[in-house]
């Protein structure tokens, strides 16, 4: 890498610079933010010759991703053979400069947005003998015509066109050729690669936030040419996803995924070095293995939503599998695949290492493909006691996950009426989500954390839990819905309870617990292929 360059750059050259696409704003900067009364003091700093900040450049003949468009206003691309300079710090002062010179309105929401064209010089402010009132006001109340006048108009019109008053022609010219012959300081920061652009973007980041992994990759692998956009194909994956309730995954699951498919590791370094080229390639490859993986997930290992899912990078060896095999596995396959999930969620084995463990797993569903069994390093066994020790509930643990997703894919029915119950990822987000129902309710025990126990959770509607069966005990509201439903006891089997054997009707939560884990650890236990290991 060269050193960097300091610089002086006229400020009307950096915005003509602008407008023929060589100076641009990476996509991993932050959209623009600043108000126009933030914006109205760096106008005001500039009209007292005041120093605005260094602004740092980025000059590559590599094209990544950038903003298109400020406003109502859209950048061309860059001239062939030129190279392009991205802003590193100063994006927001740049671009409010640009606002506020050419008048563009920007959107702030649906309904807000901001005029930069009623920006105005209060011209009766002489700023050689008053340092605080401010030269620039951004209010749209009424002002005087004769001594106000837009910055857009200023720059762009003769005095006569302005329609303020003849006594401050001077004061108009002096204005004019301060912005006019404004030198901005430039540090360039010439050939250097993405990485470290970005490192530099993050350690001069003044809101402290780090750029992700995604954030870098994306506008590394854009590329005009080919059409690719990764942060646009991620968007119209995650349409695809939403459609079947699998859209609250993180983006890094697609990079990890691509980069399994490559037969390259996951680590940050690893995903940062992937060829651009070859990414791209294996993108539509990748795309289709996902919703390959997560219609298995779904519909054979029986996780309807994604919320419930115990890791979220689950999905990468199962997108591996169908990379490399598209059609629906055999039976021999569908018995080792599922035995896998059941093995990392309960052996909670993707909480901690996870990339080197996601490189142990690419090795294992290889000989899933070859037609063998893979081996484990690492043993899962799961009895009555084992469910009980581990079954605090708190939904960000894997394991307690992993008997939701038993739970879910028994497809669980109504109390009242025996209808099944609908799950949604919106409705799953938190612990005291009104789908998980205390069957015994904890107001009812003097030590409350006596009664979280994942087997004393039931996934309910949430109509039913607010306002029927609220904290009554289990004998008060089952002889309600006995009423209701002509097989009730054939409901409860949907939730893992014997309505007559559980203790359900003395409210024995002691009985109902020991049985609940008992019958919950047998059903957990035929999802694994035993081996000696374990």
């Amino acid at each position: 890498m060269q050193q960097p360059v300091p610089l002086t750059r006229p400020l009307n050259h950096m915005l003509v610079d602008i407008e023929r696409g060589i100076i641009k704003i990476p996509q991993f900067q932050r959209d623009f933010v600043w108000p126009r009364e933030k914006s109205a003091k760096l106008i005001d700093s500039m009209l007292r010759g005041f120093p605005i900040g260094t602004f740092i450049l980025w000059k590559t003949r590599e094209e990544f991703r950038s903003i298109r468009d400020l406003g109502d206003l859209s950048f061309p691309p860059t001239p062939s053979g030129d190279s392009i300079q991205y802003v590193l710090d100063g994006q927001q002062r740049l671009t409010s400069l640009y606002a506020t010179m050419k008048g563009l309105k920007i959107k702030r929401s649906e309904n807000k947005e901001e005029d930069f064209s009623a920006m105005y010089i209060d011209l009766d402010v002489d700023p050689q003998e008053d340092s605080t009132t401010d030269i620039v006001t951004y209010t749209d109340s009424d002002r005087p015509a004769k001594s106000y006048a837009s910055i857009k108009d200023l720059l762009a019109k003769d005095f006569d066109e302005l329609g303020v008053d003849a006594r401050y022609r001077k004061r108009v010219r002096e204005y004019k050729a301060t912005i006019g012959s404004y030198n901005c300081s430039v540090i360039e920061v010439p050939e250097a690669s993405v990485d470290v652009a970005a490192e530099i973007f993050t350690r001069i980041n003044t809101t402290g936030k780090d750029l992700t992994t995604f954030e870098i990759m994306v506008a590394k692998t854009f590329d005009s040419k080919l059409n690719f956009d990764l942060e646009e194909k991620t968007e119209d994956l995650f349409e695809d996803l939403r459609r079947v309730e699998y859209d609250t995954i993180s983006p890094m699951v697609v990079l990890r995924t691509i980069a399994v498919i490559m037969g390259k590791d996951s680590t940050q370094k690893s995903l940062l070095n992937l060829e651009k080229r070859a990414f791209i390639r294996t993108w539509p490859k990748a795309e289709e293995a996902i919703l390959r993986a997560v219609e298995y997930l779904r519909r054979r290992i029986g996780v309807p939503v994604s919320r419930l899912l115990p890791y979220d990078a689950l999905l990468v060896p199962f997108a591996y599998y169908f990379s490399e095999h598209p059609d629906p596995p055999d039976k021999a396959s569908d018995r080792r695949l599922t035995d896998f999930f059941w093995r990392v969620a309960l052996g909670e084995y993707y909480s901690s290492a996870l990339d080197a463990k996601i490189a142990q797993d690419r090795i294992r569903i290889k000989s899933i493909l070859d037609g063998k069994l893979p081996t484990y390093n690492y043993s899962v066994y799961i009895n009555k006691d084992s469910v009980l020790q581990n079954g605090d509930f708190y939904t960000t643990r894997s394991f307690v996950k992993a008997v939701l997703c038993l739970f879910a894919a028994r497809m669980p029915k109504s109390f009242r009426d025996g209808t099944q119950v609908s799950l949604r990822n919106d409705w799953l987000i938190q612990a005291n989500s009104k789908n998980y129902h205390h069957f015994f309710p904890k107001s009812r025990f003097d030590d409350a954390s006596i009664a979280n126990h994942i087997a004393n959770i039931t996934i309910v509607d949430d109509y039913l839990n607010k306002r029927v069966i609220r904290n009554r005990w289990p004998s008060d509201y089952m002889k309600d819905f006995q009423q209701e439903n002509d097989d009730l006891a054939s409901t409860m089997r949907t939730h893992y309870i014997d309505i007559d054997k559980d203790g359900v009707w003395k409210d024995n939560y002691n009985l109902f617990l020991n049985r609940r884990c008992a019958t919950i650890a047998r059903a957990l236990s035929r999802k694994l292929i035993r081996e000696s290991s374990d």
